[in-house]
């Protein structure tokens, strides 16, 4: 059984996995950087506990109501932004998510203001995030290896060769976009009904761009990658925890070492396979083998 502290590191986690999935539809497969989940995420955080304590909602209910208000949200931006390019995109989301949180700060008689939301029931345990997590993981899986996924992976390659074969390219990164928020809001409605009360700065910049940094540690066109990142960014933080004021230090050197010895991320570009680590521990064994019988 886990105590109270390893059951929130494992919540936390949960939580976070499921925000990056949706990251890595977005960023690893259709090559779309967004500085603006955090803000998908205050929205699906801030629908599922109005829900569950305004309107009284079963929790399921609550938390499918912050994914869609989410997933709504993000198609109306997807259909103003998606045709820009570059940077502008991303500048573009980085606005909106800023956007969001003012706007929350400003609401009081809703959404609490700067004070925050408080009441929210705590529904969100560990079996409860991490069974979302895997079905998270499994829906994420089953779409990528979709024709819709094959779509995205195409679009990331070469954006003009795949418009040529037929790919309504617009459709599908405005799909991989909402995807994302859809994912985004789940993972906010869980995590209100895990603090029990949220405030705006909750889901400012700095989360967004843990959210990116997360994906690209954890290897762009990964999902299993994505699930590695963010178990290494939550779990580094907590082992470096002694040391108090410099853990946070020890814990950025370590997100850049791993950039640089691999650029591509842990598994860029690929999954986790067992057989291919059996196959790679046997190779390494029969290597033993032949350096021994040449000596």
């Amino acid at each position: 059984m886990l105590n109270s502290f390893q059951e929130g590191v494992l919540i936390i986690c949960c939580v976070n996995v499921i925000a990056v999935l949706g990251m890595s539809v977005l960023t690893g497969f259709t090559r779309l950087f967004s500085f603006g989940n955090a803000g998908f995420m205050s929205i699906g955080a801030y629908a599922a506990a109005i829900a569950s304590v305004q309107f009284h909602l079963p929790f399921p209910l609550a938390v499918l109501l912050g994914a869609v208000a989410a997933g709504v949200i993000a198609y109306i931006l997807g259909s103003l932004t998606i045709r820009l390019r570059g940077d502008y995109f991303l500048i573009s989301c980085l606005g909106f998510g800023e956007c969001v949180r003012v706007l929350f700060n400003y609401t009081r008689d809703l959404t609490g203001g700067a004070n925050g939301y408080s009441g929210i029931p705590y529904r969100t345990t560990g079996i409860v995030a991490l069974g979302c997590a895997i079905v998270a993981f499994v829906v994420a899986w089953n779409f990528i290896h979709s024709r819709y996924g094959q779509a995205l992976s195409a679009i990331r390659e070469n954006e003009v060769a795949a418009a040529t074969n037929g790919i309504n390219v617009v459709r599908y990164k405005k799909m991989s976009f909402v995807f994302s928020a859809v994912y985004a809001g789940w993972a906010g409605a869980l995590y209100a009904h895990y603090l029990q009360f949220i405030t705006p700065s909750l889901f400012n910049l700095g989360k967004s761009s843990e959210l990116v940094i997360t994906t690209v540690l954890g290897g762009l066109g990964s999902l299993t990658g994505s699930v590695m990142g963010t178990i290494i960014v939550q779990i580094l933080p907590e082992i470096f925890r002694s040391m108090s004021e410099y853990r946070m230090l020890f814990y950025g050197i370590a997100v850049v070492l791993v950039i640089l010895v691999r650029p591509n991320g842990l598994y860029g570009y690929r999954e986790f396979s067992l057989k291919r680590c059996v196959r790679s521990i046997k190779n390494i064994g029969r290597t033993k083998r032949g350096k021994e019988s040449e000596s």
